[in-house]
């Protein structure tokens, strides 16, 4: 549930009474003793609290049966956008237009020239120049050439879109707006104005201007502004680095699941989805349940974030955590009060690098994707927080009795239709959504206004957010 103060999707800088990082991070801190015995991890029962465990036995596989206490969904999502904070962030890099598109500007974009560098015409017609009727040279002036000659009163030359204006010229009579007499001499059918269907130099910008703020987002038309300005390369903040570490043994690559072995969805899901989310993915590594070998792959990383699937929870071969504790990574979010999705974690492993630990099942780990990563990456591509909206929901939909949930919508005309196939382990409902929308603890009735996630893919089209 939304914090007081807090707006509706507020992320980090959004809010009125700020999140204290500190007293964040000292919830997961906290010892487990004091913990509070409702905030369960998730477990295949779907979110239902676990029968009490037998004396002397450890709850969830055999970790203490203290329960830890998870962090609220908002806060987790506040505390992941800071914690890409500038220090965890890379140098500003200069690249070719060809290759800033969705970008963040990394400096402020300032126009090289006047724009237009030189007085044009607007329409394609004629220069003329003082009162009509006008002589018309035999020789008229094209866009790309060099400086006319200068116009004498009663003369007039034929003149391109965008072709440079002859000194000395009154106006630019469009073509339907004159005629020739049989003498050849030209005549305005309808009054000349001054100055008409004329560009002078530097009405869109002079030399120096600042035409676009640092962390503006690269989109066509500011590579298209830019290239008029006479840029050929931008500053931009370079895309976050993103390795996916997938983890279990009972994943298949191929084939029909058998035998108790199920196809990984992860894999191919996740890459495409963190590009969307704006990251570069640098590798895909499929390491099983080793601790051995994700040891080994967290310590060797040079990306950004790491993201890890399954192996957040408590079970015999679940060894995100203790691999955690090895490396001496701080934990910044260690379980989260989300439907599905609660044993999502987020660590930060080095000065300039973070992982997410994503929970195995598949619409569980969206979840995590998109309350721990996209706020992470997001920052650390200095990409702006999206404006938050909510609408009404077509139909009730049940809540957990203290944990946010993320249920699945379509978009149709002003309200939001839930869809089912919305477990943990199911991907039904997801791939046909356009949002998920964020339903607080207890529930939303029909009619009630929600926050909506938007999908990366449902406003942008996968053409453009997947490059």
């Amino acid at each position: 549930m939304t914090a007081p103060g807090t707006r509706v999707g507020a992320s980090a800088g959004d809010t009125d009474d700020d999140l204290d990082v500190e007293e964040a991070l000292a919830l997961v801190r906290e010892p487990r003793e004091s913990r509070d015995p409702r905030e369960f991890a998730e477990g295949a029962n779907g979110g239902q609290t676990p029968p009490p465990a037998a004396p002397g036995e450890h709850a969830h596989g055999g970790r203490s049966a203290h329960r830890h206490r998870a962090t609220p969904w908002p806060q987790a999502r506040e505390i992941a956008a800071r914690a890409a904070r500038s220090g965890a962030r890379r140098a500003p890099v200069s690249v070719s237009l060809a290759d800033a598109l969705g970008l963040a500007l990394a400096s402020p974009l300032d126009a090289l020239t006047d724009l237009p560098s030189f007085d044009t015409s607007a329409m394609d017609g004629w220069a003329v120049a003082g009162p009509g009727p006008w002589d018309v040279r035999e020789e008229g002036v094209l866009a790309g050439h060099a400086q006319p000659e200068p116009l004498t009163d009663g003369e007039a030359v034929r003149i391109a879109t965008g072709a440079r204006i002859p000194a000395d010229t009154t106006a630019v009579l469009r073509s339907e707006h004159g005629r020739t007499d049989t003498q050849g001499r030209l005549h305005p059918t309808r009054e000349v104005v001054h100055g008409q269907d004329i560009r002078p130099r530097g009405q869109e910008c002079r030399s120096g201007d600042q035409l676009l703020s640092v962390g503006t987002l690269v989109t066509p038309a500011v590579l298209g502004l830019a290239a008029a300005a006479g840029y050929d390369t931008v500053p931009v903040v370079p895309r976050p680095r993103a390795e996916v570490l997938i983890l279990g043994d009972e994943l298949l690559t191929e084939g029909l699941p058998s035998e108790g072995r199920i196809r990984d969805a992860l894999g191919p899901m996740l890459p495409p989805w963190l590009r969307a989310l704006g990251a570069e993915v640098t590798a895909v590594r499929r390491l099983g349940d080793d601790a051995k070998a994700l040891y080994k792959a967290i310590t060797s990383s040079g990306a950004d974030l790491v993201i890890t699937t399954g192996g957040t929870a408590s079970g015999p071969v679940d060894h995100v955590h203790s691999t955690l504790e090895r490396i001496g990574a701080e934990l910044l979010v260690d379980g989260v009060k989300v439907r599905p999705g609660h044993p999502m974690l987020l660590a930060r492993t080095q000065q300039n690098q973070h992982l997410v630990g994503l929970p195995g099942n598949p619409l569980a780990a969206v979840s995590g994707l998109l309350t721990l990563a996209e706020p992470l990456l997001r920052t650390l591509a200095a990409h702006p927080a999206p404006e938050p909206y909510a609408l009404p929901l077509a139909e009730a939909v049940h809540g957990h009795p203290y944990d946010t949930r993320l249920v699945p919508v379509v978009l149709r005309g002003d309200a939001a239709v839930p869809l089912h196939y919305n477990g943990p382990a199911m991907l039904r409902g997801i791939a046909a959504a356009d949002a998920l929308a964020v339903v607080p603890p207890g529930g939303a009735q029909r009619g009630e206004e929600t926050e909506l996630l938007d999908l990366p893919w449902a406003a942008a089209g996968i053409e453009v957010c997947f490059t």
